[in-house]
C-alpha cells in the first residue's frame, strides 16, 4: 500500500499532467478554428477545379494524343502509395486512421503481385509504416518547420510526385489522408491522383464548352496544377483534421485526469484517516497500561 508521502507525490504529479492537457487542449482549439476556415475555404475552389477538369477530361480521356497524366501509362504494375500525417502525436487515432487505411491498400495490392512504393509525408506515418513496409519506403517530405500550410508545400510534394511519374517511377499514385467533419469525426480518405481521375456525379450533366486551344492542350497545363490543388486540400483538411482530434484527445485527458486525482485524494483521506486513528489507538492503549 502506497505511503501519504507517495500519494500526495502522484496527486501534485497528476495535477501537474492536467495543466498541460488543459492548456493543448486551449491551444488545440485556437489552432482548429484557423485550420478550419483555411480547408472550409479551400473547399469551392477544388470543387470548381474538379468541375472544370471533368468536363475537359471526359473529351479528351479517350484520344491517342491525351496527356500521360490523364490517360496514364497503359499499366498499373507499380503503383506509389503517398500517406501523409502529422508531424506530432497526442492528437488520438489521427494518425492510426490514415495508416490503417494505408495498409489495407498496400495488403491488396500486394495480394494482387502489384509493386508498391510508399512516400510518407509527415513523421508519424513514416515511423508506423517503418516496422511493417520498411522495404517499400521510397521517400520521405518532412514538414516539421512548417509554422502553417500553404500552397508552396503542396506544389514541392506535387513536383515530387510528377518528377517520379515522368522517371517512370509508378503507374499509379494514391493519396491517403483525413476528411475534416468535426471535432469527433476525421473520414480517412484515399484519392487517386495519376492517372488524374475527375469523376462526374451521377445524374449531373456537364456543360458544354468550346475550348482555345484544345481541350488536350489545357489539360497538358492545368492537370498539373490540378493534382498540386488535390494535395493541397488533403494537407489544409488534414491540418484540420489533426488539430480537431488532438483538442478531443486532450479533452479526454483532462477528464480522465480529473477523475484520477478524485480517486487519489479518496484513497490519501482514507491512509491519512487510518494512520490518525492508528495513532489514537497507540496513545490510548499506551496510557490504559499505565
Amino acid at each position: 500500500m502506497p505511503s501519504l508521502k507517495d500519494l500526495k507525490n502522484r496527486i501534485s504529479s497528476v495535477k501537474s499532467t492536467r495543466k498541460i492537457t488543459k492548456a493543448m487542449q486551449m491551444v488545440a482549439a485556437a489552432k482548429l478554428r484557423r485550420a478550419q476556415e483555411a480547408a472550409e475555404a479551400a473547399r469551392p475552389y477544388a470543387e470548381g477545379m474538379h468541375a472544370v477538369m471533368s468536363n475537359l477530361a471526359s473529351g479528351a480521356k479517350d484520344s491517342p494524343t491525351a496527356p500521360r497524366l490523364l490517360a496514364g501509362t497503359g499499366s498499373d504494375k507499380v503503383h506509389l502509395v503517398i500517406v501523409a500525417t502529422s508531424e506530432r502525436g497526442l492528437c488520438g487515432g489521427f494518425n492510426s486512421t490514415i495508416v490503417r487505411l494505408a495498409r489495407v491498400h498496400i495488403a491488396r495490392l500486394l495480394a494482387e503481385g502489384k509493386t508498391v512504393k510508399v512516400l510518407t509525408v509527415g513523421k508519424k506515418g513514416r515511423e508506423q509504416l517503418r516496422r511493417d513496409h520498411g522495404g517499400l519506403l521510397v521517400g520521405h517530405i518532412d514538414l516539421g518547420e512548417m509554422k502553417r500550410v500553404g500552397y508552396g508545400n503542396a506544389r514541392m510534394i506535387a513536383d515530387d510526385v510528377l518528377s517520379r511519374f515522368d522517371a517512370g517511377e509508378f503507374d499509379v499514385a494514391t493519396i491517403f489522408y483525413n476528411v475534416f467533419r468535426s471535432v469527433i469525426s476525421q473520414v480517412p480518405t484515399a484519392q487517386q491522383l495519376i492517372p488524374a481521375s475527375f469523376e462526374v456525379e451521377e445524374g449531373a450533366q456537364p456543360a458544354q464548352y468550346e475550348y482555345e486551344p484544345g481541350e488536350e492542350a489545357i489539360l497538358a497545363d492545368l492537370l498539373p496544377r490540378a493534382i498540386a490543388t488535390q494535395i493541397f486540400t488533403a494537407l489544409l483538411e488534414n491540418a484540420a483534421s489533426e488539430q480537431g482530434a488532438r483538442m478531443s484527445a486532450m479533452d479526454s485527458a483532462t477528464r480522465n485526469a480529473g477523475d484520477m486525482i478524485d480517486r487519489l485524494t479518496i484513497q490519501y483521506n482514507r491512509s491519512r484517516q487510518a494512520a490518525i486513528t492508528k495513532e489514537l489507538i497507540e496513545i490510548i492503549s499506551g496510557a490504559e497500561a499505565l
